[in-house]
């Protein structure tokens, strides 16, 4: 049976998921791939009567319970069209089965999940290839937030709804953290090269070639209180691997929970590179750590993600082999575009293409 790549399109109110749809279906379309667009059931459920603000605690519980064996079901029925397609496909979900976890109480998500015969893990990290939250344009691009397009949106256009926008944009990211292929899409300066971004990332999970980009890196020293963030710990081991190619396998944890995600990077061209990723379970992990590259210690880092003005970071404390070393890595970012640093961050030096900050060369051993 072939594979069918299934990807979430998620964000925070007013994040521009409606166009980027519109977008997606015209590019990989045209590119020949069937795309198959699962829509976004909360707003189904709302313009057909459920109440999300409702106190009334029975109503709102079989609500969302319904909205999620909806969701289930319509994933599933998508993916078994796209399974008697003859051309290759690709499933686009407008939110997917997490997003509704950001909206209720810890306790009340385990319940749910329990009583459809899921786990948060099942739902989260199996049943996607990819995850692209986009972020609200109330963080970072607040001239550009609107309610007028979405008539079951509740957040208003003033400072107390930008707020609320905030906080219900970080709390989807939150819900989705974990994933293996999580990409949070910054608010660009220009529109265009937020959606271009997920064009990008959507081409990746589908294994064609990409532009050869480097990512822009500071050294960098935290000098106030930082803000809530998502935190996770890493490890990074190098294998063996042809002349060319670069391959890596990942631990990472978060909440006392761990993924396991194998990378491949092969330079095809002076300009383009093929990347690969694929989740593994434990026992494969554990294989193919015998098979790590002799020449290269294993990296051990604290990883840090937070959004700041719009724009998406994630800082790097290494614990081996180098110790105390705090690498910022922006995600998206313009070379052109001016970076946001927060007032907690003391940028020490700009590493961007310095070879001897990749983690790969970080890893040789002296």
């Amino acid at each position: 049976m072939k594979e069918i790549k299934r990807i979430v399109l998620t964000g925070g109110p007013c994040a521009g998921k409606t166009t980027a749809l519109v977008r997606i279906i015209e590019h990989f379309s045209s590119r020949g791939f069937k795309v198959f667009t699962v829509p976004e059931v909360p707003t189904m459920f709302t313009q057909s009567g459920m109440d999300y603000l409702t106190k009334n605690k029975e109503f709102f519980y079989e609500g969302e319970k319904a909205t999620l064996e909806i969701q289930l079901a319509l994933e599933d029925k998508f993916l078994r069209m796209a399974q008697a397609c003859t051309e290759p496909c690709v499933i686009v979900c407008d939110r997917g089965t997490m997003d509704i976890s950001a909206y209720m109480q810890p306790e009340l998500w385990e319940q749910l999940c329990k009583d459809v015969g899921y786990t948060t893990p099942q739902l989260r990290d199996d049943r996607y290839d990819a995850v692209l939250h986009l972020v609200s344009a109330a963080d970072g691009a607040e001239q550009f937030y609107t309610t007028s397009n979405n008539a079951s949106r509740n957040e208003t256009a003033d400072e107390a709804g930008l707020a609320i926008a905030r906080m219900l944009d970080k709390k989807v990211i939150g819900a989705w953290a974990g994933h293996s292929h999580l990409r949070v899409i910054n608010n660009q300066e220009d529109f265009n090269r937020k959606l271009n971004r997920v064009l990008k990332e959507i081409s990746h999970v589908l294994g064609l070639p990409q532009p050869i980009e480097e990512e822009r890196k500071y050294m960098v020293e935290v000098v106030g209180e930082m803000p809530d963030c998502i935190e996770s710990e890493i490890t990074q081991t190098y294998l063996t691997a042809e002349p060319g190619a670069e391959v890596r396998l990942r631990r990472r944890g978060w909440q006392g929970k761990f993924v396991n995600v194998l990378t491949t990077k092969k330079k095809i061209s002076d300009t383009e590179q093929l990347e690969t990723e694929r989740q593994v379970s434990n026992n494969i992990y554990r294989s193919l750590l015998q098979q790590a590259d002799p020449y290269r210690k294993t990296i051990r880092k604290n990883r840090k993600s937070f959004i700041w003005k719009g724009q998406y970071f994630e800082l790097d404390t290494y614990l081996e082999p180098v110790k105390g070393l705090m690498i910022l890595e922006t995600k998206g970012i313009a070379n052109h575009e001016d970076v946001n640093f927060p007032p907690f961050i003391k940028v020490k030096e700009d590493i961007t293409g310095k070879t001897q900050y990749y983690n790969y060369n970080i890893a040789l051993r002296g």
